[in-house]
């Protein structure tokens, strides 16, 4: 006789939880594509990030985010003048936020490029995901951090 143990999965409250990431990255001139290791960091971000959305229980947000993380840290990478990126993801009040911070002040800006274009529509991914889920985008008043809010699936909220 086989006996199947059931489980439940018990999903932990998130309210108020933060996962908070920083890395050094390497200086270089305007122009230079970002070293290897450096050009692997959206990659790392993205691993600790499903995870922790499994963790909350909120896997089911999983590619959206992931998609939004990788935008946000390959700019920041990209345009950072060197020194430091860092991702911070918080549940507050029905809400995911996500925050990714370089030293480099900015305005960045969602924009319409060309069909033919190979870069450029990374924000207005984000713009469009945001919109999607209820939520907003935007850049705080230094400039030098790019956030996006998302509505928690309803049965969450």
């Amino acid at each position: 006789m086989t006996k199947t143990a059931e489980r439940t999965l018990h999903t932990p409250h998130c309210d108020g939880d933060v996962l908070s990431a920083r890395f050094d990255i390497a200086s270089r001139s305007s122009g230079e594509e970002p070293c290897g290791e450096d050009a692997s960091r959206p990659a790392q971000m993205r691993r600790i990030t499903a995870a922790r959305l499994r963790y909350w229980g909120l896997a089911e947000m999983t590619d959206d985010v992931l998609l939004i993380v990788s935008e946000l840290v390959t700019n920041a990478v990209l345009h950072s003048a060197g020194s430091q990126v860092s991702l911070e993801m918080a549940v507050r009040e029905g809400y995911l936020r996500i925050a990714v911070s370089g030293d480099r002040p900015g305005r960045p800006e969602a924009r319409n490029v060309g069909d033919d274009a190979e870069a450029g529509r990374g924000l207005m991914i984000v713009a469009l995901l945001a919109q999607e889920h209820d939520g907003a985008w935007g850049v705080d008043d230094a400039g030098a951090t790019t956030w996006c809010d998302l509505a928690l699936p309803k049965e969450r909220a």
